[in-house]
């Protein structure tokens, strides 16, 4: 499609052969292609941040609310420690401003970063009041409970407002007349034509509305990020946590792992192999004495020896896959599908590939799955879906079958998530009884 360029300083701008010179899109920037077709999408983008930023504001009224009630327990608890009689009460009344302050942060913690819990409050008063929490929490309620409950109130006001005066033509001969003439921005509306001119003004408080409810949601949650967080140090133990457990499931992961291929070789390939070598002993022994028996020999040493090329070669694959040097992810886990006994589907969208390591843990654990459904699920269907978003990878295995996995039965579930923990990754299971199952795995793998 041509587009239409601002001539540079000095230079004519070239004229359209189709068009006459009053038609150019010099002469008329407001019929300009390049513009008008961006208006809509910004004002829907607009629309949809307030529509949340409302959603933010009334899911703060409510814990405003709370801190409210809280705010009066505490301000009736200090008057007793003034008495000498409430210094008992000060755990509990922290207690409470706990409660409410954790609702605060998992509800910050839905639409944001996560805001860790600092913990349950001492039971002795001197303790409860000497945590670094406590007194980043008065300082919250007093503000949430305060200026938080007016954010939300304002933006419910520009969005009353809004419904108020664009409705007013159907409701207003039902006002007593002082209500009436007071509706609008203030004019007398006791007439038709006056009530009819109140509705346009609904849009002035929807630009209002637009322009300042994304602003007081943020400032509504504001002092919660502040003050509700953890101390500077608290995001850094427990990612140090996350780390030690995610390094002690690797080991545990990397054990298992070394315990199965040890017990395939010593079951499988080194019995083979036992047996090849007893086989040609028996062989040369007979080839003096009877060369047709050494002969039925050799071929019984032979096939030995191709069924442990065989079990090596699946030792070999199971440690790191060669199909996913040779191909993609998508091709590897097609042929996962396609050896699967249960009629299996796949939908993937992985563009470029992702750290070997992180394929190699997608294909263990769709192939554990697969193998799980085929063995106990009794399912019909199933599904495998694998998707790259940003610098996840998500894996979606789904089944019709008769539900009721548990990590504790043995199915191989604990084992996908000690591999998926191991890569710092998430394992969820859906799977009640009766069916269906789902099992979601995400994987980080960089950018």
């Amino acid at each position: 499609m041509p587009t239409t360029q601002e001539p540079t300083p000095g230079e004519r701008p070239a004229r359209s052969p189709a068009r006459s010179p009053d038609h150019s899109p010099a002469r008329s920037p407001d019929h300009s292609p390049a513009r008008s077709p961006k208006r809509p999408p910004a004002l829907f983008a607009r629309a949809r941040t307030t529509l949340d930023a409302l959603e933010h504001l009334v899911g703060g009224m409510g814990t405003a609310a709370l801190a409210l009630i809280v705010l009066a327990g505490l301000f009736a608890v200090a008057l007793a420690c003034l008495a000498g009689v409430g210094l008992l009460l000060v755990p509990a009344a922290l207690r409470g401003l706990r409660a409410v302050a954790d609702r605060e942060r998992s509800r910050l913690s839905r639409w944001g970063p996560p805001i860790a819990d600092p913990g349950p409050v001492p039971g002795d008063w001197r303790a409860a009041l000497r945590q670094p929490a406590a007194g980043r929490e008065l300082l919250w309620v007093l503000h949430h409970a305060t200026l938080g409950l007016l954010y939300g109130l304002v933006g419910l006001t520009l969005l009353f407002s809004v419904v108020r005066d664009l409705l007013f033509p159907l409701y207003w001969r039902l006002l007593p007349p002082g209500d009436a003439a007071g509706a609008g921005l203030g004019w007398t509306t006791d007439t038709w034509p006056g009530a009819l001119a109140v509705s346009p003004v609904s849009l002035l408080w929807l630009g209002l509305a637009l322009l300042l409810i994304p602003g007081l949601a943020r400032l509504q949650a504001a002092p919660g990020r502040r003050l509700l967080s953890g101390d500077p140090g608290t995001d850094l133990a427990l990612r140090v946590a996350q780390l030690t457990a995610t390094r002690a499931a690797a080991l545990d992961a990397h054990a298992a792992e070394l315990r199965r291929i040890e017990r395939s070789l010593h079951d499988g390939t080194q019995n083979r192999i036992v047996a090849v070598s007893v086989l040609l002993g028996a062989a040369r022994r007979a080839l003096a004495r009877d060369p047709a028996t050494a002969d039925e020999v050799l071929e019984r040493a032979q096939d030995a020896a191709e069924h442990a090329l065989a079990e090596l070669r699946a030792v070999v694959r199971g440690i790191l896959p060669p199909v996913l040097d040779e191909h993609s992810l998508p091709d590897a886990l097609s042929g996962l599908a396609a050896a699967c006994p249960v009629p299996c589907s796949i939908e993937a969208d992985v563009p470029g590939r992702c750290p070997a390591s992180v394929e190699a843990t997608a294909y263990f654990v769709v192939a554990e799955a697969l193998t799980n459904i085929a063995k106990h699920s009794r399912a019909r269907h199933a599904k495998v879906t694998v998707r790259r978003t940003g610098d996840r990878l998500e894996l979606q295995i789904f089944d019709d079958g008769r539900g009721g996995a548990v990590e504790e039965a043995g199915t191989g579930l604990g084992g996908i998530r000690r591999r998926t923990e191991a890569h710092d990754g998430a394992f969820a299971l859906s799977s009640p009884r009766g069916g269906p199952t789902t099992m979601k795995v995400s994987l980080p793998c960089g950018l």
